[in-house]
């Protein structure tokens, strides 16, 4: 009688597609999960609708300005007088930076008015106004 040898007979093969397939899985996961994160940078403000708006994908120095009159610039609080320091400050790190005006559409016309007049007082030719897409 002839034992045979149970180890080479169950050997574990190694399936590779099925790795592949969970590698690809996590791949689109992550990607897909990480698009989502851009937006959270931001504060809530809520935005006036128009019609010609779309999203700008790039970076970009944001400054907002709140209902109760708050200017931020990338989520840091700036009284106004202190907003022309910060903002030269801004282009002295980075001399193309554009701006993107947020000012929610309950905010002070006059506190909007001011923070583009001290952009254009500093020369800064690359300013965007926020908002949201016209819902149709």
């Amino acid at each position: 009688m002839k034992l045979r040898n149970l180890r080479i007979e169950s050997s574990p093969k190694l399936m590779i597609i099925p790795m592949i397939d969970i590698i690809f899985f996590l791949l689109v996961f992550f990607m897909m999960s990480t698009l989502y994160m851009v937006e959270q940078r931001t504060l809530p403000v809520n935005l006036p609708q128009a019609a010609t708006a779309q999203a700008d994908l790039q970076q970009n120095t944001a400054i907002t300005v709140t209902r109760e009159g708050m200017i931020l610039i990338d989520q840091e609080v700036i009284p106004p007088e202190l907003l022309r320091p910060r903002i030269q400050a801004q282009i002295a790190r980075k001399a193309d930076t554009a701006f993107i005006l947020r000012a929610d559409k309950q905010a002070e016309y006059g506190r909007v008015i001011a923070v583009l007049d001290e952009l254009k007082a500093l020369g800064i030719r690359r300013v965007a106004v926020a908002t949201d897409a016209v819902q149709r």
